[in-house]
């Protein structure tokens, strides 16, 4: 009797989480150089996806994308799919942003209608030791920052595609990019790739730089997203433009109370936050700050996991552009809500 009664538990628990996460199927659809990374103090660079396609944790209906339609059972979501957006009693002028885009050219139309012609880009790398077990499925046990000569790494391969889908929307092609989670920042700061404070100039710049200082680094933790979205806070009210903060993370959030804090208060700037995952997840807090967190002026938060992503692109389509829509979804209406809260 016992043994069944933990077995519907355990059943009651399982129904739960899918509910929580909206699951639905779709058929379709390290750092040191000679002079380390450390030193001084960091500044900007101005003192020098329907189709998430690829939001492959389809969401419900939420995700109704180009490879199909998928049929939530929660209520909230087929409301959202009737057109209604989901709203919070907490905050009644927060509603998650829903996904609108079949093709980049839509986003990038989208864009151009907004009154966006430019941006610039932040980019985040996490250095937690998280990453040293998140790689057993999605990178045959080793390390997510193995940097074996011969093999990309996750890291290596998303610094790459973003640099080819993402860096056309950089207005000057310097890219602030920060580390954190290492074990001389924690979880209270992030560093800058080079110990002068500057930006690195263009991405082929940030991959030659990670691949120098990432063999050096000791991975540590815990992990927190606060450090890096208060910097990129900080480069926005210094440039007084709107900037995209990339943060490329295994998801392993475990100072939950700063990084919602950091993303909370981040919805006060013209700032977006788009976390790309690697490894093999879990991914529900990255989900759930991608829809949830009220206390926020305007959902600005997007979530695409890397793997899960290019694994359901259609054979045929072109995984650069696939990415790219995943990863940019949400920007035209972002940029449109920060227009219309008078954050820029």
């Amino acid at each position: 009797k016992e043994e069944r009664e933990r077995e519907r538990e355990k059943e009651e628990r399982e129904r739960e989480r899918k509910e929580r996460e909206g699951v639905c199927v779709c058929a379709c659809v390290r750092v040191f150089s000679k002079e380390g990374p450390h030193q001084g103090q960091v500044r900007s660079r101005a003192s020098h996806h329907q189709a998430k396609v690829p939001r492959v944790l389809a969401r419900g209906s939420r995700v109704a994308s180009a490879m199909g339609n998928c049929v939530s059972s929660r209520p909230e979501q087929q409301n959202e799919a009737a057109g209604n957006p989901r709203t919070s009693s907490r905050n009644p002028a927060f509603y998650a942003i829903k996904d609108n885009y079949h093709t980049i050219e839509e986003v990038q139309k989208a864009l151009r209608t907004s009154g966006l012609e430019s941006s610039n880009l932040i980019l985040g790398i996490d250095y937690t030791k998280s990453n040293t077990w998140t790689g057993e499925k999605s990178f045959h046990g080793k390390c997510l920052h193995d940097c074996t000569p011969g093999q990309k790494n996750p890291y290596q391969s998303v610094i790459d595609i973003v640099g080819r889908t993402l860096e056309v929307f950089d207005d000057d092609k310097l890219i602030p990019t920060f580390g954190f989670g290492d074990s001389y920042t924690t979880d209270k700061k992030c560093f800058p790739f080079f110990p002068d404070n500057r930006p690195c100039n263009t991405f082929q710049e940030v991959i030659s730089r990670y691949n120098e200082i990432t063999p050096g680094i000791v991975l540590a933790g815990p992990t927190n997203f606060g450090p890096i979205i208060r910097e990129a806070i900080k480069i926005v009210q210094e440039e007084q433009s709107y900037h995209i903060l990339v943060i490329i993370a295994d998801g392993q959030v475990t100072n939950r109370q700063d990084t919602e804090a950091a993303i909370v208060d981040a919805s006060n700037y013209p700032l977006s936050i788009v976390v790309i995952g690697v490894g093999d997840g879990p991914w529900e807090t990255m989900i759930e700050y991608d829809d949830e967190l009220p206390k926020r002026r305007f959902d600005n938060f997007q979530f695409v996991p890397f793997n899960e992503t290019l694994s359901k692109i259609p054979p045929g389509t072109n995984p650069d552009a696939m990415f790219a829509l995943a990863a940019l979804m949400e920007i035209p209406e972002q940029f449109q809500l920060i227009r219309k809260l008078k954050l820029l």
